[in-house]
């Protein structure tokens, strides 16, 4: 399979990162070390390229009815400017993918999703546009960079007459950053310490880059890989598409039943209520290292008698906290917070404690 490089691939080479394939793409997974990039991020301001993932646009008198067939969550809530997480169910109890949708305004929305599944989503979509729906795949002219860290707002209100504070979580704004017009502004995030997205279309890509760095270099700002990105979601308990949830894990097991409405019918509805009705039998939850350990995707998960009750689906070194973290599927005697569990780590079995989120 050819990998695909964003834009700046060759800027991210020209400032050290490290690139390495992901989903499809040469990306940059780190530019200093996993640490350092995590903790610029938490304490100060980062930026990340994130120009990978795939966005959509459904416009015409049915896009709304199309994104709630396919969509778990309830579109039709969405105000003009406010975004929402949801995931495409399958026809057979999994997800195809997780998602942001975007209401631009009534008949024009914007669907961003993950890298990896570009393809996969727009033909499952597409499947079930029957009536007609503008779809237009735009991800190859899109970047994204994502500004993050307690310092992102200060970073970018200098370089906009948009009122960045008065952009609420979950909510965006198209508007002129940096000269740039027609930005998409967008207040989330896959860090958990604040920011915004900023979507522009790739002409202006370097020059918008450009522009963040020398607004934060009074802040310190720096390049951050995909290494922190994944230590920053581990922390907050944020799913990663192939890892925690995937085509076999229902939106109830994987604790997203809070984006599965059943205010109104979608794929597989019916076959996911009934499963919330009847109890699911095991549930993702995420847990801290008791004992010294790095827990890893598919590690064992076991109980006191040495049973397995689950496997670790992520699993890291929390830089935050100095212990390793994780996510995992358990059986529903070990959901509670404060359940201890135990991590198979090469044939040792080390104690973990299943916690509430975020971990930090």
């Amino acid at each position: 399979m050819e990998i695909k490089l964003v834009p700046l691939n060759d800027l991210h080479i020209k400032l050290g990162a490290k690139m390495a394939p992901f989903a499809g793409f040469n990306m940059p997974v780190r530019y200093s070390s996993d640490i350092e990039e995590h903790m610029t991020v938490r304490k100060g301001v980062g930026i990340f390229d994130v120009s990978h993932m795939g966005e959509f646009t459904l416009k015409g008198p049915d896009a709304l009815d199309l994104i709630q067939r396919v969509t778990s969550n309830d579109a039709s809530k969405l105000a003009e400017g406010q975004a929402q997480y949801s995931c495409l169910p399958n026809e057979t109890g999994g997800i195809v993918d997780d998602l942001l949708v975007y209401k631009i305004k009534d008949n024009d929305y914007l669907l961003v999703v993950n890298a990896g599944n570009i393809e996969k989503d727009w033909n499952w979509i597409s499947k079930f546009n029957t009536k007609g729906v503008d779809m237009k795949n735009i991800s190859n002219e899109t970047c994204l960079f994502a500004v993050q860290g307690p310092m992102a707002t200060a970073v970018l209100q200098a370089l906009t007459k948009t009122d960045l504070s008065a952009i609420k979580y979950y909510h965006f704004t198209i508007g002129e950053i940096a000269g740039i017009p027609d930005c998409v502004i967008s207040n989330t995030g896959y860090s958990g310490a604040g920011g915004f997205e900023l979507y522009v279309n790739r002409q202006y890509a370097e020059k918008l880059w450009n522009a963040i760095f020398e607004a934060g270099k009074a802040h310190e700002i720096k390049p951050i890989g995909l290494g922190a990105r994944d230590t920053l979601r581990l922390e907050m308990g944020f799913c990663l598409y192939g890892n925690d949830i995937d085509d076999t894990t229902s939106p109830l097991e994987a604790g997203l039943g809070w984006i599965t409405k059943f205010t109104k019918d979608f794929t597989n509805a019916a076959n996911l209520k009934k499963q919330k009705e009847e109890g699911i039998k095991r549930k993702l939850v995420a847990f801290k290292m008791l004992d010294k350990g790095i827990p890893r995707h598919d590690y064992k998960i076991k109980n006191a008698m040495g049973t397995d009750i689950g496997k670790v689906t992520s699993g890291t070194m929390s830089p935050v906290l100095g212990v390793g973290i994780g996510m995992g599927y358990v059986t529903m005697d070990y959901v509670s917070p404060g359940s201890e569990i135990f991590i198979d780590v090469r044939g040792r079995s080390i104690k973990a404690q299943v916690n509430k989120l975020p971990l930090i």
